[in-house]
């Protein structure tokens, strides 16, 4: 039998329909057998109750699918269990997003879940592409009706959707672009994945500045102030070049080192400039946590507190620093790494190399130390916590808010209420080793005319220890085997963040190698050196 003719058997009698390609028999079938609009139970039935059978869920799924192919969205929508959501969406798959020749096959049902192929044509001013996805559907019991429907998702749709967002087909809202490093080098997702949520933004951004003209695609419209996502090209546009600070070397080393770590993020900058040079991602949900992550940074922190401590003359590089076995603040009991020494006698640099929390802690209680004063050093000296930066893409730049009690103990080990990201604590180490703050960019400033923002930075004093106390601590202290075989002239700082719930710490690392500085976490990684160490030290060795 020929494309288009579908049969359906009903109780030995063969039922023939000509049309469309998908569920045109249901109708047959439901009439037959008194299903009367695809919930599988007449006006007259008592509502059922309980998950939907197996006759029920092909029912459903058939009429649904059925009726969405024919372009009948107002049908399509009733056999969900949210028509005024499912409608809208399901009639701007025709009218907006010009969607059309609609050919939906259905998979093998896993229980009520059942997997389809979508394949359409798009078309708009005169062009037209095939266009072919899977998606998935869940069929339930309606609370009300007692009905088997659609449970309506907007992935039901399209997979990429979410909530609020709509299928648009049109001329490009910007100008595609050719996103290329300092050098030129062409910088695509293809080659560099995790640069595909920020060529999305630098598109949105900067398409109208780089003097291209727009393509005509099928792109999904967030709810959110997310660039638009291309899905189909129905004609190409002509891409304006648009130079970022991007390293590609250095890029292409951050890719790789992310991958060997799940949840993990690192950001590369120059401190001389603040120019980034690398910012990669190796998550499953396309955040861009590198830059706008919010998390506790763990013993990078103790950067911005030994400075802290300095400015305010409580100690210095080789001032007191005792590392005891606790440190009480508050009614609150601080310990530190399992099988750390106690040293009455340490100096601020040895503390600092090893990471000892307890002496830190019991510093913060010196005059004039106050609730307030890592708050003032790192907005003032790191230029944190502001919301002023003006990278280029969206980006947070980190909060180290004044606390009382136990939080101010807490917070001087990067616990407590401090959020950072990989780009805050590049900048951290940027601003330590130059002792000047300079914000980190990834398009220059000259091409929109915006502000970057300004810091007093460090004196030459502090800046000078604090570069030491690194160089101490990828040479001898916590950082020794992650940062071991980089030439030249080096420095880190190790953390490990407590996050609630997790039964593994948080691994955090920052370091800089001549004029590099990077920044990496990885979620439940353990300790600093353990996974966002070697992420760090792959980085350097690219840019160093």
């Amino acid at each position: 039998m020929g494309k288009g003719v579908k049969v359906a058997v009903v109780g030995g009698v063969f039922a023939v329909m000509v049309g469309g390609a998908g569920y045109g028999a249901y109708n047959i079938v439901s009439a037959i057998g008194g299903g009367g609009g695809g919930g599988g139970a007449s006006a007259a039935d008592t509502p059922r109750s309980g998950p939907p059978d197996e006759d029920e869920v092909r029912e459903t799924t058939e009429a649904f699918l059925g009726a969405w192919e024919k372009g009948r969205a107002t049908q399509a929508a009733s056999y969900t269990n949210n028509a005024q959501d499912a409608g809208a969406l399901l009639a701007a798959y025709g009218e907006e997003a010009r969607i059309g020749r609609v050919d939906i096959t259905p998979g093998t049902p896993r229980g009520a879940t059942v997997p389809f192929t979508v394949k359409a044509t798009v078309s708009a001013d005169g062009a037209s592409k095939p266009l072919r996805y899977t998606s998935t559907l869940t069929v339930v019991r309606g609370q009300t009706t007692g009905r088997a429907l659609v449970d309506w998702e907007p992935s039901v749709v399209h997979p990429d959707l979410k909530d609020g967002d709509s299928l648009v087909t049109g001329e490009s809202a910007q100008p595609p672009i050719e996103a290329v490093d300092r050098d030129g080098t062409v910088l695509t997702r293809e080659k560099y994945p995790s640069l595909g949520p920020v060529l999305d933004t630098l598109r949105q951004k900067y398409g109208d500045k780089a003097g291209g003209s727009p393509a005509v695609e099928l792109s999904i419209r967030h709810a959110t102030d997310e660039a638009d996502t291309p899905l189909l090209t129905l004609a190409e546009g002509e891409p304006g070049k648009l130079r970022t600070t991007l390293s590609a070397g250095v890029q292409a080393a951050a890719e790789k080192a992310v991958k060997d770590f799940p949840e993990s993020s690192v950001v590369a900058l120059k401190p001389s400039t603040g120019e980034v040079l690398a910012v990669a991602n190796n998550r499953g949900d396309g955040f861009n946590a590198a830059f706008q992550g919010q998390v506790a940074p763990g013993s990078t922190m103790k950067i911005i507190t030994a400075a802290m401590l300095i400015d305010n003359g409580v100690t210095s590089m080789n001032g007191p620093a005792p590392c005891t076995d606790t440190a009480v603040w508050k009614s609150q009991t601080f310990k530190n790494l399992t099988g750390m020494e106690p040293n009455e006698g340490a100096t601020l640099a040895n503390s600092f190399l090893r990471s000892c929390n307890t002496a830190f802690i019991k510093l913060i209680d010196e005059e004039p130390v106050d609730d307030a004063s890592l708050t003032r050093e790192a907005q003032e000296r790191f230029g944190l916590g502001r919301d002023d930066w003006k990278t280029g893409i969206a980006s947070f730049d980190g909060s180290v808010p004044a606390s009382g009690g136990p939080d101010r103990a807490a917070n001087a080990i990067g616990q407590g209420q401090v959020q950072m990201n990989p780009l805050n604590m590049a900048s951290v180490t940027a601003t330590a080793v130059t002792g000047a703050f300079r914000q980190p960019y990834l398009v220059t400033p000259e091409l929109d005319g915006r502000q970057l923002a300004q810091a007093k930075g460090l004196s030459s004093e502090t800046s000078a220890q604090l570069k030491e106390m690194m160089r101490l601590t990828a040479t001898q202290g916590t950082a020794q085997k992650a940062m071991s075989g980089l030439g030249g002239d080096i420095g880190a700082k190790t953390g490990s963040a407590e996050v609630d719930g997790n039964a593994t710490s948080d691994s955090w690392f920052t370091g800089f190698r001549n004029d590099v500085a990077a920044a990496a976490m990885a979620q439940q990684g353990g300790h600093g050196g353990d996974a966002a160490g070697p992420i760090v030290a792959a980085v350097l060795r690219a840019g160093g």
